[in-house]
């Protein structure tokens, strides 16, 4: 994944201190580059002699296409004083990417009663402006520069506009058909294409059997690692060198298909007919990929995989994700739920120094390949693209690791605020039992994503919608 590219377009107005834009253009630039994230900024330098969004359309056009051919992922409109909302308007609507608005409070009048800068007076227009040109864009409350809540809501845009451009770029590598009995997974691929531009790319079961296969054969480099992988961290005494081998090549066969295609998700048709042609589950194969940023969703899940891109985005790639079924309630605590699935969830999350890799203990025939056992707790994200009748929705809520009775599996006992509720939402909605859990707040990045995806609703249950909001511009949450 290309690092994100942030255009950054201070602007000012013609009637107010140009010196006092200057110095907090300068002091706005050195105050995003101190918080620690991974992008690139496209400035404006060298295009007038301020490096300042200051003039009419002319400049709008120098502008956009600067920002085009840098192929910036968003843009930043800090307003140093009053700001040209003429031109950003332009700008924005020339780039159709994800937009943020803000600038810095302004400090008390001068002693002859004069102001520098007007800058939320100059917000304001400009938040009409961008609205009567059709530009959706992210409002960060007018705040000083050394304020939280603007560091909170400048990470946050950056978060959300990860989210838009990975959800705008999204092919799903799909590995078999949904499993028959499972008309949960029925999902509208013309529809996604249509509504979302969304990807679909299928194999067969085929297709994945043979380049295995050859892979097993052979001793490249990337098999020779996925087993060194397995072997160093994972307990695999119930199982052979022959499963190890095979589960490697499943692995690597994958991993070689989503970069071939393009893909940055998998959906596999994880069981049963592929234990009975390769004699292996892909659990643990899934969950090594998904522990390497391909995450990979079981039973063919295709608005899992999309989940999972998101919810993956929302952390700035810098945490996995774990696909898991919502199972059953805990016995003990009314708000309690079984986050669980075969054995898919992945390695680095789990609580012991060397999980099992064992034989999957549904199926009769035991093949092996599940990854087994607990999973750390603490604080985590649960969300879930979904859809139907044309309507999408995005499922956000908060959850706690607690402790709960051992279960088969890859598993995490949790705690939402109010699980009846929860259960309802989910039976209710455009919902199924599969959801995608994160161990990072992504919560209001995901909501204000939803923000530029026109066509899919954000749905939060815990915190709500107003929380949200509130914890923007500077609440607790």
């Amino acid at each position: 994944m290309k690092t994100f590219k942030l255009g950054y377009a201070p602007t000012r107005r013609f009637v107010f201190s140009a010196e006092d834009a200057f110095k907090y253009k300068v002091m706005i630039r050195e105050k995003i580059a101190s918080f620690g994230l991974d992008i690139d900024i496209v400035d404006l330098e060298g295009l007038n002699n301020e490096g300042l969004l200051y003039d009419d359309h002319i400049n709008a056009d120098q502008i956009a296409a600067r920002f085009k051919e840098e192929k910036v992922d968003a843009v930043f409109f800090p307003h140093c004083n009053f700001g040209t909302e003429d031109t950003v308007a332009r700008v924005g609507k020339a780039l159709g990417k994800p937009v943020l608005l803000w600038g810095p409070r302004d400090e008390a009048p001068l002693e002859d009663g004069m102001r520098l800068r007007d800058t939320q007076c100059g917000l304001f227009a400009t938040g009409k402006v961008l609205r009567r040109f059709n530009v959706p864009f992210t409002y960060v409350t007018n705040s000083r520069v050394n304020d939280p809540v603007f560091e909170r809501g400048f990470t946050n845009f950056i978060a959300a506009a990860n989210v838009v451009r990975q959800f705008r770029n999204l092919r799903i590598l799909q590995i078999g058909p949904r499993p028959a009995s499972f008309w949960t997974m029925i999902c509208n691929e013309g529809e996604l294409l249509e509504r979302f531009g969304i990807e679909i790319h299928p194999i067969t079961l085929v297709d994945i059997q043979r380049a295995s296969k050859q892979i097993e054969k052979g001793n490249s480099a990337a098999l020779l690692a996925a087993m060194d992988y397995i072997k160093e961290k994972l307990d695999w005494s119930e199982v052979t060198e022959e499963d190890v081998r095979r589960i490697a090549a499943l692995k690597v066969a994958m991993k070689q298909y989503a970069m071939q295609t393009g893909s940055t998700a998998i959906a596999i048709q994880c069981w049963s007919a592929l234990q009975e042609a390769m004699g292996i589950m892909p659990c643990l194969a899934n969950a090594i990929l998904t522990d390497e940023q391909i995450p990979v969703t079981c039973e063919t899940d295709i608005h899992g995989a999309i989940t999972s891109v998101m919810v993956q985005a929302a952390s700035m790639n810098t945490a996995p994700t774990f696909f898991a079924d919502l199972t059953v309630r805990h016995p003990e605590n009314p708000n309690g739920e079984l986050l669980f699935h075969c054995g898919n969830f992945p390695v680095s999350l789990s609580v012991e120094n060397k999980p099992k890799l064992r034989k999957h203990f549904l199926f009769d025939d035991h093949a092996p390949g599940t990854h087994e056992g607990e999973i750390q707790g603490g604080s985590m994200t649960l969300a879930r693209f979904d859809g139907d009748h044309g309507d999408y929705q995005l499922f956000l809520g908060k959850a706690r690791g607690i402790p709960g009775p051992y279960t088969r599996g890859s598993y995490v006992w949790v705690e939402v605020n109010d699980w009846p509720l929860w259960e309802e939402k989910l039976v209710k909605g455009p919902y199924v039992h599969h959801s995608v859990g994160i161990h990072a707040n992504a919560i209001p990045a995901l909501y204000e994503a939803c923000n530029y995806i026109p066509g899919l609703t954000p749905d939060p249950v815990d915190p709500t919608e107003q929380e949200i909001q509130a914890w923007l511009r500077g609440a607790r949450l």
